[in-house]
């Protein structure tokens, strides 16, 4: 069954057409993926299809009864009052719903979606009050119609899902990111990134029919965008997803078909990103090779025509006449377009470096009573490229700052090797003036330079024509992101630190850096959320979420050695783990046997345990609108365990759904 479908959609700005003549349609189930370079179009698509934007031109249509629900770029996080309206954040607190769960705390406004859910819970507990409040020679009309009332109102309350929205809001803030403590947190003192994710759990609390979202992985750091990958994996397959992301990894374990954005245009390909890729690539040569052949045979018949004209007899003027009209009624081949402009730049190394780069000895840094690492330490060796990872609020960025001297520790040194040279890019790009222009930004960082060699710079990161008069201010992040890149290849160093360098970056700007590093002939230290780019380049990890464990390898390598670590092996600080030798490929591979053996025994142990609480809550269902249907206090009992009983089950759901994941990676290491 269509979920969505567009027809000739087309948006511009002024004279410029951004989009045109865009249609596809999207069935029930299809994941879709969203892709194309900055300034595309994508994010103006998503907002045609949710209704925010008017196109221009054309029509997008949305199955009947369907529920939109749309997760911006860096949502701002509106706040509702219990009606599940937007207010504005300084406006008074709506007292309307008395006692009012709805409040402006991160756990108040996930519920506030479930406005009605909210106030029949309110009103059932009054219900219940009264009930229990009345004297056994109270007026038997009102017992009647209070009890008629609680009834009704409790079996719709149960019907819409009232018994377990709670627990479902626990466990999406849980997993996006929000500990218990944090919940009673008024929103007003949350990060930006706080509020995206805020965001984000609220949207999937409510699981819309069609969820569009607008860089998800934004703020996520890689447990948690894990989470999100397997949520939305296994997102109930009559709901349909679209999505922009620049997360490759992302979009090939989420979405089955792609939409390519490109010149305005869109194509429709039925397969997940890496397909996709491959699927252009053939496509392309493909139109090419045809086009080029048929000006061969256009020329070779215009070559034709024009040798029987010089012979002048009449025969060849109807020969010439023949093949004219031949051409005329040929269908042309467009010439394909040159694919969009790409950043391209390559970085030089200062000269060579000692063999020991960088050494971090019994590093303890914190602020106040929040401690973010302990006795922390490092060799940072020649060529190594070394990613910093962890858990958002670990401490990575704060790291790179006491590697910089931007901040001291609490203890411990940080000592740099013979002859290092350090270049640095701020994940923030603070190190901007925002009152210069572009072209002013750069030179007066290489005021020696001509100006034609800070334009053929600026170049390469697609600053052309007025593009290098724009202010700083007015710079949209991914252009900021070039700026500093720009600024960065034309200084010397041996040693790259990179704070999230792929932050803003289209998927092109992606690759062109990852292959600008790959020559790169010095040391890297990262630090980075985007897997795909990660596993390109890393040699080495340093793990703050895992008490600083430092360990040499690459990206699957380390990843494997994770899951077979399993949870029961505690955190050893700073010891460096090497890769098995390959005599000891034996013993590796009967532990892993022994691991999978484990999970597989505690699969078996929560699927009988979740087959009797599933078991419990269909009792409970059968009592509440059975023999307690009447009996107010008993159907209250009921609604408490059963409260319970799902929370239990939703742990045991998503324990059995981690298990399957490390199971799954298990099986993949066996080939």
């Amino acid at each position: 069954m269509i979920s969505i479908s567009t027809n000739n959609l087309a948006f511009r700005v002024g004279d410029r057409e951004i989009l045109g003549n865009i249609s596809f349609s999207l069935e029930e189930g299809d994941r879709l993926a969203i892709v194309g370079v900055n300034g595309s179009g994508k994010s103006t698509l998503l907002r045609m299809i949710a209704g925010e934007t008017p196109p221009d031109e054309g029509e997008v249509y949305i199955a009947k009864n369907k529920i939109v629900g749309m997760l911006h770029q860096d949502d701002a996080f509106n706040i509702v009052d219990a009606d599940g309206h937007a207010i504005p954040e300084d406006a008074p607190q709506d007292d309307s719903l008395s006692p009012s769960p709805v409040d402006r705390t991160v756990f108040g406004q996930m519920i506030a979606v479930f406005p009605d859910l909210c106030r029949a819970e309110v009103r059932l507990a009054a219900l219940q009050s009264a009930l229990g409040s009345l004297a056994s020679s109270a007026d038997p009309d009102t017992v009647t119609r209070l009890s008629a009332e609680y009834e009704t109102l409790n079996a719709r309350f149960i019907r819409d899902g009232g018994l377990y929205f709670r627990s479902r809001c626990r466990s999406l803030l849980t997993n996006l990111g929000f500990p218990e403590d944090t919940w009673s947190r008024s929103v007003a003192t949350l990060s930006g990134g706080q509020r995206t994710r805020l965001a984000l759990a609220r949207l999937l609390s409510r699981e819309p029919d069609i969820l569009i979202l607008d860089e998800p992985t934004n703020h996520l750091d890689l447990d948690t965008m894990v989470w999100l990958e397997n949520h939305l994996a296994a997102y109930p397959k009559s709901k349909t997803v679209l999505l922009v992301s620049h997360d490759r990894l992302f979009l090939d374990r989420v979405t089955n078909k792609t939409l390519d954005v490109e010149h305005g245009r869109a194509k429709l390909y039925r397969a997940k990103y890496s397909e996709y890729a491959e699927m252009k690539k053939k496509d392309r040569a493909e139109a090419e090779k045809k086009y080029e052949l048929q000006q061969r045979e256009i020329a070779r018949q215009e070559a034709y025509i024009e040798q029987q004209r010089r012979w002048g007899r009449e025969k060849n003027f109807i020969a010439a006449k023949s093949r004219e009209k031949a051409l005329a009624r040929m269908e042309k081949l467009e010439k394909p377009k040159a694919l969009p402009k790409s950043i391209r730049f390559t970085l030089t190394s200062s000269g060579e470096s000692g063999n020991e780069v960088a050494e971090a000895k019994g590093l303890t840094m914190g602020f106040g009573a929040n401690i973010l690492f302990r006795n922390l330490s490092f060799l940072v060796k020649k060529h190594d490229r070394l990613f910093i990872w962890g858990p958002n609020g670990c401490g990575k960025s704060t790291l790179i700052k006491l590697l910089l001297g931007q901040l001291e520790p609490l203890a411990g040194t940080i000592e740099f090797g013979y002859n290092v040279t350090v270049g640095y890019y701020d994940q923030e790009n603070q190190n901007l003036d925002e009152e210069n222009t572009v072209l002013d930004e750069l030179w007066d960082a290489y005021p020696t330079l001509t100006e034609t060699e800070i334009r053929n710079t600026l170049a390469l990161f697609l600053f052309r024509g007025e593009d290098i008069e724009k202010e700083v201010r007015v710079l949209s992040g991914g252009e900021r992101a070039r700026l500093t890149f720009a600024k960065l290849i034309l200084s010397k160093m041996n040693l790259l630190i990179l704070d999230e360098p792929t932050n803003h970056l289209d998927i092109e700007s992606r690759e062109a850096l990852e292959n600008a590093l790959k020559a790169f002939d010095g040391t890297i230290i990262a630090v980075s959320h985007d897997r795909y780019f990660t596993r390109q380049l890393a040699t080495r990890f340093v793990d703050l979420g895992d008490g600083g464990r430092d360990f040499r390898g690459t990206y699957d390598e380390y990843m494997t050695w994770r899951d077979a670590r399993g949870d029961d092996l505690p955190a050893v600080l700073n010891a460096t783990v090497e890769q098995p030798a390959p005599k000891d490929e034996y013993a590796e591979r009967k532990r892993a046997k022994a691991e999978r053996q484990r999970i597989e025994r505690r699969k078996a142990e929560i699927a009988k345990e979740i087959a009797k609480l599933e078991r419990r809550i269909a009792d409970i269902d059968d009592l509440l609108f059975g023999e307690a249907a009447t009996d107010y206090i008993r159907a209250a009992e009921l609604t408490d365990e059963k409260t319970v009983t799902e929370d239990r089950l939703m742990q045991l759901y998503e324990e059995d759904e981690t298990l399957t994941t490390s199971a799954a990676r298990f099986a993949d290491s066996d080939k």
